[in-house]
């Protein structure tokens, strides 16, 4: 083999060492990566231009070949779209014992309790019985319950509503402790569900709302992909007009692994400001169109931002107002829509389902918080 050969072998080799170590490779922004040394004693910069690739490293720079490093972020890229091709979040089956992880086990009645009944398993290698209430340890009222009120009160329910519906359903239950399940297991599938890229379009829309929060106004800016519906992202500021909007067009990038090809906003000054910011290169090849002084009607008009606009207001009238910035509502809200909500839109598909991402059995609610907990908690 000429040598010539053995060395772009060999870049390609250490390429996919990079790629397969955990951070090594930083994303700064969808053309831009950074690059650590196999060394550890210095960094690279890669960057994509309009057919290839830039990098800063000497190898690269005076002999003019595709270094390591580039094989390294383009082998990563591709790694990534794999993993990410479908993504199907299953319930969570019981299929082997908790003390000898033996798959020999059955079905042994059930366990009683004022609030319900939970699933009693025998393993006929060791012998021993066991239950499993993954994500509800510890508490005395049953999965069906938690996810029911979960539904009731992203549906449009108060929490007051909720309890009293609960209650028809045998299960007595304060508003209060409606509210600690909805903080508690919001902030659970928010840490699982942010791993998860959503396969989103090029085309994206931002918007605006003005909120309530103590009673003070504020401002809830959201980002939603065209195609997919999907709600990226979302943060909720002080003012309108002097907002820098770039914190969430960063999120939303990074949440999509990816930049917008063409982004559609309406003519507040802040989203053309953080556009030039975080979007706009002198690549002409990579640059994202910006529309903006959109109308209801024609081309480009934001209807489908206003239909969202339209499920937080709704939100916020049974609320009466969001009673923190940090409150978990507008989490919860954006993992509904997301995840949970059929939309006639998407002919009665979630967007997530749209975005490669989809959610089994009958009680999203549940498999999301199963799958969270499994991630994040040791079995008892």
């Amino acid at each position: 083999m000429p040598f010539r050969e053995e060395m772009d072998e060999a870049r390609i080799m250490r390429g996919q060492e990079i790629a397969k170590l955990e951070g090594q490779i930083k994303r700064l922004n969808d053309s831009t990566y950074r690059v650590n040394s196999q060394s550890g004693h210095g960094l690279y910069t890669v960057v994509k231009m309009a057919r290839n690739w830039r990098c800063s490293c000497p190898d690269h720079i005076y002999r003019e070949v595709k270094c390591k490093h580039i094989w390294g972020v383009e082998l990563s890229l591709k790694l990534r779209d794999k993993v990410q091709e479908n993504v199907v979040i299953q319930p969570i089956a019981i299929n082997a014992c908790l003390y000898c992880q033996s798959p020999q086990i059955v079905k042994n009645g059930l366990r009683h309790n004022r609030y319900g009944d939970i699933q009693v398993f025998q393993c006929n290698s060791c012998g021993r019985d066991f239950t499993i209430n993954l994500g509800f340890e510890h508490m005395k009222h049953n999965p069906h319950a938690v996810t029911t009120a979960m539904q009731l009160y992203f549906s449009g329910e108060s929490l007051r509503n909720t309890a009293r519906s609960l209650r028809m359903m045998g299960v007595e239950v304060s508003y209060q402790t409606v509210w600690n399940w909805i903080k508690k297991y919001t902030v659970l599938m928010e840490k699982y569900l942010d791993k998860i890229t959503p396969q989103v379009s090029g085309t994206w829309r931002a918007d605006e709302l003005y909120v309530k929060i103590k009673g003070n106004m504020k401002y809830v800016f959201a980002m939603m992909d065209d195609e997919t519906r999907f709600w990226i992202a979302q943060e909720v500021a002080n003012t309108k007009d002097t907002h820098d909007a770039r914190n969430l067009f960063h999120m939303a990038s990074e949440r999509a692994g990816k930049k917008p090809d063409i982004l559609i906003t309406d003519g507040l000054r802040t989203y053309q400001e953080a556009y030039k910011k975080e979007y706009w290169t002198r690549d002409t090849g990579d640059r994202t169109v910006h529309i903006r002084n959109i109308t209801f009607k024609g081309q480009h008009n934001n209807n489908k931002m206003e239909r969202l606009n339209g499920e937080i207001r709704d939100r916020e009238k049974v609320t009466r107002n969001l009673k923190s910035e940090g409150s978990p509502i507008l989490t919860g809200m954006q993992i509904f829509h997301n995840y949970v909500r059929p939309h006639m839109g998407l002919n009665g598909q979630t967007p997530a389902d749209k975005a490669g991402i989809e959610v089994k059995g009958n009680d999203k609610w549940l498999t999301l918080i199963q799958n969270a907990s499994s991630k994040y908690r040791k079995l008892p």
